[in-house]
C-alpha cells in the first residue's frame, strides 16, 4: 500500500473511479486545476499492489483546510482506506499549522458520515440544494484541530 501525490498521468483513473462513486463529478480539468494551478491543493492517490483504488484532495489556507474530494473504489471500501487517507489529511493538516478541518458531504451518505463523525468531525450547518446534480443538501461537518496528534 502507498499513499503518494496525484499527478495528471492519475487522472484517467481517478474521473473513473469519480464516475463510479458519484453523481455529480469532477472531470479531468477539475483535476488538472487542482494538481497544476491551485496554490493551496493537496491532492494523493491510495495504491495497493500498484493499482490506484482511491484518491483524496485537501485544501490549507493558513490556519483551516477543507476536504475537497475523497473517494475509494467500491471493492475495497470497508476495509480502513478511506479512514487512512482521511487520518493523512489531518496529520497533513496540522503540520501545516491548521485549526479547523471542514467538509461537505451528501445527507443521505450514510457511510461516509459515519466515517467523518467517527474521526471527529460533527455537524455544522446545512447547506441546502448544495449538490447541482439533485439539489440534494449537505451536510457541512467541522473538526477542531487543535491538539491533534
Amino acid at each position: 500500500m502507498l499513499i503518494r501525490a496525484m499527478d495528471i498521468n492519475d487522472l484517467e483513473r481517478i474521473v473513473e473511479l469519480e464516475h463510479i462513486l458519484f453523481t455529480s463529478t469532477w472531470d479531468v480539468s477539475d483535476f488538472m486545476y487542482e494538481i497544476l494551478e491551485n496554490q493551496f491543493s493537496y491532492n494523493f492517490v491510495l495504491e495497493v499492489d500498484e493499482q490506484i483504488v482511491g484518491y483524496v484532495g485537501v485544501w490549507i489556507m493558513y490556519e483551516q483546510s477543507q476536504i475537497t474530494t475523497v473517494g475509494i473504489d467500491p471493492d475495497y471500501q470497508g476495509q480502513g482506506y478511506g479512514r487512512l487517507l482521511m487520518e493523512e489529511m489531518l496529520a497533513l493538516a496540522v503540520s501545516q499549522g491548521c485549526e479547523v478541518m471542514s467538509l461537505e458531504v451528501r445527507v443521505s451518505n450514510h457511510k461516509a458520515i459515519s466515517l467523518y463523525k467517527g474521526l471527529g468531525f460533527e455537524n455544522q450547518a446545512i447547506r441546502k440544494n448544495y449538490y447541482q446534480d439533485n439539489h440534494e443538501d449537505a451536510y457541512l461537518m467541522v473538526k477542531r484541530l487543535e491538539g491533534q496528534e
